[in-house]
């Protein structure tokens, strides 16, 4: 896993591509460009990208506006701004009328270590996935950024997708059959199940690794796609286990754990625990392992719930 590559440099690449495959492709972009890479494909169709300027909930609408007249617009800018404050024309403009929009929530998580709880957005997911018709993706790594954004022209409605603003990692198998809604096995094994999302699955690799030494078994799951879930996947993968963990960067009410677990119910399974932000908003660091390490996002807090639970 030494390898590292920019989620948002894949995003703006896949972007680029698919304005190539569709003349449908527009980008709409909230005066962040360069941080969100969507002046990638500015360049590349500057007659198919409108800068809005810091008025993200006019975006969002005017997204909604561009889609009803047959477009498949793309809106960026950061996380907090996307599903916090475009929030309600999300809400009614796009999701109530089942529009095809593309919603980049750049920069999300704790990802943007410098800025402090302001701009660091922890709780888009439950928002998003909390929305009828809204599917809700969050890539692993550079790899899986672009799987998913080569299933975004053919797919209905509107999609949230969630992209880190550091190099990550790159862990998902570049040959690996893709659609949205896949659950991705990253590594097999008979005691532990562990589901992550996002930066948290190479940590959740490196975890799995640490336990094997001590003689655990443990199994990762790869939930790019938090909505809709693949409820049998995730029944079939936490059969037979004797623990379930969560490894998610973003609150544990309401995110990826709690989609787990909804997905669960009503079947015996093993007890499961969560390794995610406590119900708390995030802070300012000097760098992003700074910021993981303090709110205990790592492959040593996963291998630490995974012996709690076997211990019980």
């Amino acid at each position: 896993m030494s390898e590292v590559k920019s989620l948002r440099v894949a995003y703006g690449e896949a972007l680029v591509e698919l304005g190539k495959k569709s003349d449908a492709v527009v980008t709409l972009e909230a005066d962040l460009g360069k941080s969100t890479q969507s002046i990638m494909f500015g360049t590349e169709f500057p007659d198919r990208h409108f800068e809005m300027g810091i008025a993200e909930q006019n975006m969002a609408s005017t997204a909604a506006g561009l889609a009803l007249v047959g477009k498949i617009p793309f809106f960026n800018t950061f996380a907090i701004f996307a599903a916090g404050r475009a929030f309600d024309q999300v809400r009614n403009s796009i999701c109530v009328p089942n529009l095809k929009v593309r919603i980049c929530g750049s920069s999300a998580g704790l990802s943007d270590y410098g800025d402090g709880k302001t701009h660091q957005m922890i709780e888009d997911m439950a928002l998003m996935r909390a929305l009828p018709h809204m599917t809700v993706v969050c890539p692993c790594d550079a790899v899986e950024v672009k799987k998913m954004m080569a299933c975004m022209l053919d797919w209905d409605g509107p999609v949230y997708i969630r992209i880190n603003r550091n190099d990550l990692p790159v862990v998902y198998p570049e040959h690996e059959q893709y659609h949205i809604g896949k659950v991705t096995k990253m590594r097999d094994g008979a005691d532990v199940a562990v589901f992550a999302c996002g930066v948290m699955t190479a940590k959740a690799l490196e975890a799995a690794e640490a336990l094997e030494a001590d003689g655990v078994s443990v199994k990762v799951l790869n939930v790019g796609t938090i909505k809709p879930l693949d409820r049998e996947a995730i029944i079939e993968h936490a059969s037979g286990v004797r623990a379930i963990v969560v490894a998610e960067e973003h609150t544990i009410i309401g995110g990826l754990g709690g989609a787990i677990l909804e997905a669960l119910r009503g079947v015996s399974h093993a007890p499961a625990e969560f390794v995610g932000v406590e119900d708390t908003f995030g802070a300012s660091a000097e760098n992003y392992d700074i910021l993981m390490n303090h709110f205990g996002l790592t492959s040593d807090a996963i291998v630490s719930a995974v012996k709690k639970l076997l211990s019980a």
